[in-house]
């Protein structure tokens, strides 16, 4: 078998004492190892060499074939891992009884049997739980997320990707083990660290960094808030209208009562007469969708309510760095010592949404529960990007990236209010004019079907979210979402023109 082995080799192609630069036909650019596997691997499927019979000592037909021993041993290996070859220990290496191309086709079938499986079976029953089905059912994900004027988005190109790069690869070159394994929030990170300092001079967050929590975005973290903290058959107030994706994922904890909770311009309403709630969410900053400003007033009034019911409150300080005029306005959370109050942030508005981080500011006695919850249910992970989003902020970068990109959003902001006003009129101006934020809000008239509406300005490649569907309850006021961040003044002007063909033919009375 050993001669029989070396002259198959040769006549494929193969040069006796071949080196790196003598490759045989159709071999060139390939090392020996590669070039003598694939001699072996063709004559095995052709079945040249037959199943079961011996391949000859690595010694020898390295011999044979004038190569180290390494080179054949190697091509011997790399095919026993393919499957083409067995080692047995104290025997040699053998051709498998069956090589893996023919694994791969199936068995030849009788007429019987070819007519059976033709017979076509009914397509599998799917059943959806009920509380998948009521997601569904209101799911508004749009299948594009960029361009004019999708709300929520930031400019993603304006993002100091260089920097970042340059902090991700070198922690890829020299991640220890640990980095790349499940991650845990046991022990204080960079990121906590660097958030707490952030959030303490931004926000006025009153925490220490083994408060925080590193999530996967917003969505998680209510998730999160509702499992732990509410029962089935309890209450969620939620502003009305707010934001759908809260509304969603309380929808697949099974039980939870969702109760919307009117907004003017000073914010959430209290009513007196709610069902009494296990968690309260709101956005007190920059109301979404409608851009209000909880006053301090009903701040403090929902506090005490908060203590006297035993609720927590989640704010959702979703956009707070995109104040335009003014002081900043402070979180509701560091309003009061020991305030009841979750503090959910993210950075998909202030980098990009791609990234999925987020984190929540928890009050102590919830800080041991959550965190083991959060490890039990979602496992952590991203550690790499957490230390590299730390380094962001302790270096300046992201600071200066805020406040670059607040004068950026503050003029694209100003153009789009201009060309509302001038092409529209007052009638369609926002109701709520807080100065921050990355989107606006145009009020449509009451018989103006706005989803209809937002389906037909997709149709022309512009794409915006109707108000209606932000909200809970029946009495749906209609308008447009805008954003306006991801927008260049160029771009907006040109989008905004096709939005006023179609508004208008949709204002057009029927005949």
């Amino acid at each position: 078998m050993q001669s029989v082995c070396a002259d198959l080799v040769l006549q494929m192609g193969w040069e006796r004492g071949a080196g790196p630069g003598r490759a045989g036909p159709g071999r060139a650019g390939q090392g020996l190892t590669q070039r003598l596997s694939a001699c072996l691997r063709q004559a095995i499927s052709e079945r040249v060499l037959e199943p079961g019979s011996r391949l000859p000592a690595s010694r020898d037909l390295a011999r044979e074939l004038q190569v180290a021993r390494n080179t054949v041993s190697n091509a011997y290996e790399q095919l026993r891992i393919e499957g083409y070859v067995q080692a047995r220990v104290g025997s040699g290496t053998f051709v498998a009884d069956a090589a893996p191309e023919q694994l791969l086709h199936a068995p030849r079938l009788s007429g019987r049997q070819r007519a059976l499986a033709s017979e076509p079976y009914p397509q599998p029953l799917v059943r959806l739980a009920d509380r998948a089905q009521r997601v569904l059912a209101q799911a508004s994900a749009a299948p594009q997320q960029w361009g004019a004027f999708m709300p929520g988005v930031p400019d993603v190109s304006e993002f100091p990707r260089e920097v970042y790069a340059r902090i991700l690869n070198r922690l890829w070159r020299h991640a220890p083990p640990q980095m790349l394994t499940y991650g845990t929030q046991a022990h204080v990170t960079a990121l906590q660290k660097a958030l707490a300092a952030h959030l303490r001079v931004a926000r006025s967050v009153q925490c220490q960094p083994e408060q925080i929590l590193i999530t996967e975005g917003v969505h998680q973290a209510i998730d999160l808030a509702a499992r732990v903290l509410v029962n089935p058959g309890e209450h969620v107030w939620m502003e009305e209208p707010g934001y759908w994706g809260i509304a969603n994922v309380l929808r697949m904890s099974e039980g939870i009562a969702i109760h919307g909770m009117k907004v003017d311009g000073e914010g959430m309403v209290l009513e007196p007469q709610a069902p009494v709630p296990s968690l309260i969410c709101t956005t007190p900053s920059h109301q979404y969708p409608l851009g209000s400003v909880m006053s301090l007033a009903r701040r403090k009034a929902l506090l005490a309510y908060a203590r006297k019911v035993g609720a927590w409150i989640v704010e959702d300080d979703y956009d707070s760095e995109f104040r335009f005029s003014g002081s900043p306005v402070p979180s509701m959370q560091g309003l009061e010592l020991n305030a009841p109050v979750i503090y959910v942030g993210t950075f998909s508005k202030t980098l990009f949404p791609g990234l999925r981080v987020g984190y929540m500011v928890l009050p102590q006695g919830l800080v041991e529960p959550m965190q083991r919850m959060h490890a039990e249910m979602y496992r952590e992970g991203h550690q790499i990007t957490h230390q590299a989003l730390a380094e962001l902020m302790e270096g300046g970068h992201y600071a200066a990236h805020i406040r670059r990109m607040r004068v950026l959003y503050a003029r694209r902001r100003e153009h789009l209010l201009q060309l509302v006003q001038r092409y529209l009129g007052d009638e369609f101006m926002p109701g709520h004019d807080s100065q921050a934020g990355l989107h606006l809000v145009l009020p449509l008239p009451a018989h103006v079907d706005d989803q209809l509406l937002t389906k037909r300005l997709s149709e022309a490649g512009v794409l915006a979210r109707p108000l209606s569907q932000y909200y809970v309850g029946p009495d749906a006021r209609k308008g447009l979402l805008l954003g306006y961040a991801s927008v260049s003044e160029a771009q907006m002007q040109l989008a905004f023109f096709t939005l006023v063909q179609v508004l208008r033919k949709q204002l057009a009375p029927t005949a």
